[in-house]
Parts: C-alpha cells; structure tokens; sequence
C-alpha cells in the first residue's frame, strides 16, 4: 500500500489514503511501521478517511498503537493530503476527528499545493473534571501538583486532547525520566500530555513536549495551543494576539480568543513510498 510520510514542523507520521478503501488493524500497523529502526518510523500513524459530516475524516494512532482524539499538527497535514489528492477543493475543508469537526484555511505555493494550513482548534476546556483529572473547579490555574517527589505548579487544558503545561526551562530537562512520571500520574485517568515551558517574552513561548504513547516529540500542535492558553491564564500573553510557541522542530502561531483558538503552521510532505501490510 502506498504511504505519505509527511510532517507539521518535525512531528512526523506515516499517512494512508483510506479514502476508497479500509485498513484493517490500523493499531497494530502503528506500532509496527512506527519503528524508526526496522520500519519507516514516525511519531505514529493517521488515515484520511471518508466522512458523511465533513470533507473527511481523520483517524490518529500513537507509536504505542493507542488511538488520539485530535493531533493539531496531523490535521494540518490530512488537509494538506486530502487537498493535494483532489478530494477537496478551493482553500478551505472541514475535517471530522473525535474531538469535533475541524475548519482548515489554506496557504497554497506556486503550485498549487497547500503549504501552510490555519485552523480552528475550538474552544479550549478548563474544567479540571473535564481533562479529564482529578482536580475540581472550573479551572486549574498554577495548582500544586506532585510528581516523583517534586512540587510543580501546573496548568490544565484541554484542547481534544489533555495537557498539563508548566512554566519551566525546559533546557536541560530530563524529559526521559520526567515525562512519564507526568503521563501516568493518578491524578489523569486517561493519562496526559506535558508541556514544560519558557516565557522568553512577551507573546513569545520556548517549549518541549512529552506526548502520551509517544514520549518526546519534535513538536505538538495541541501542546502549543495548550501552552498559549496556559500563557493567558497565569499573564504571561495576551488573548486575541498572536502567540509564537518554538517548538524543536520549528514555530507555530496561536491565538486564544473569547470563542476559539486558531492554529497556524506548515504542513509538509516528505516523501511517499510503498509497503507491504
């Protein structure tokens, strides 16, 4: 079957076009093809897929084979393969995922393909319940958090998928060692992602990240929607402005507004091959 190994700004995975047909055990066939030793190797795999809501259908499985509700820099790359294929139009699509259904702009190059892609992630859910954690109230705002031993403070949002963000250098870090200790603390039921954050300035964010099911990452579109949210929140960057994260792989710009908060960044194809599943 043919694959598109594509990425958003370092955060690689291996892409299928599901669009006439059905990969059967695509958890498995994530786990497998993600090896970046003995396989084609990626932070996981996602398919585009037919939708009868929207243009079409995103379906995310991390490297450890577990299924994600939403993968920011993913979409940007399903509108970008879903536009290049033929299967939308114009400079706009809508992508269903299990966080909701997602509205993409497009920035096409010279020829025609998108290059960048701005969409709009939804609103950002604070209610500590809600990540899901065990925290109450309507927000977790800078709250203590213990984690192997250490006070942290942290800062929840959920942006489809949960994430924990705290405002620490991230230079230096043992990501390795802490990264886990975050993702299966009991206080996430269904486990988190961790942001660890600089404010370098004003409206200017430096991050690493830590993805459930797939450890540390080049980048997290998600994550630095979270991250800019959690900016806001503790007064560190201004809402209705455009924040920069800096991820490893790259940049990102978010805006968190009274009703949504917008992505925007590349979307990019690497290669394309063929693989025997």
């Amino acid at each position: 079957m043919k694959f598109y190994k594509m990425h958003g700004i370092g955060n690689d995975y291996i892409y299928f076009d599901c669009m006439n047909g059905e990969i059967k055990d695509p958890e498995k066939l994530a786990v497998r093809l993600s090896d970046r030793h003995f396989s084609i190797g990626g932070d996981g795999v996602i398919l585009l897929c037919p939708s009868k809501v929207a243009d079409c259908r995103m379906r995310m499985f991390n490297a450890d084979g577990s299924e994600g509700k939403m993968c920011g820099n993913g979409i940007r790359c399903v509108g970008k393969l879903a536009h290049d294929l033929g299967y939308v139009k114009g400079e706009k699509c809508t992508i269903e995922t299990l966080s909701g259904i997602k509205t993409l702009e497009f920035t096409l190059d010279g020829k025609g393909k998108v290059a960048f892609a701005k969409v709009d992630m939804g609103a950002a859910i604070l209610r500590g319940e809600d990540i899901p954690s065990t925290f109450k109230g309507e927000k977790a705002v800078d709250e203590p958090l213990t984690v192997d031993g250490r006070l942290w403070r942290v800062t929840l949002v959920s942006m489809g998928n949960p994430h924990c963000v705290v405002f620490e250098d991230p230079d230096g870090l043992d990501l390795a060692s802490i990264g886990p200790s975050f993702e299966y603390s009991p206080s996430f039921p269904e486990r988190i992602n961790t942001e660890f954050v600089k404010v370098e300035k004003r409206n200017v964010l430096k991050m690493r990240v830590w993805e459930r099911g797939s450890g540390e990452t080049f980048a997290c579109g998600t994550g630095a929607c979270a991250a800019a949210v959690a900016s806001v929140l503790n007064g560190y960057c201004d809402k209705d402005k455009p924040i920069t994260v800096k991820l490893l792989g790259g940049e990102l710009e978010i805006t968190y507004t009274d009703k949504t908060v917008y992505m925007y960044g590349p979307a990019t194809l690497a290669f394309t091959g063929d693989v025997e599943i």
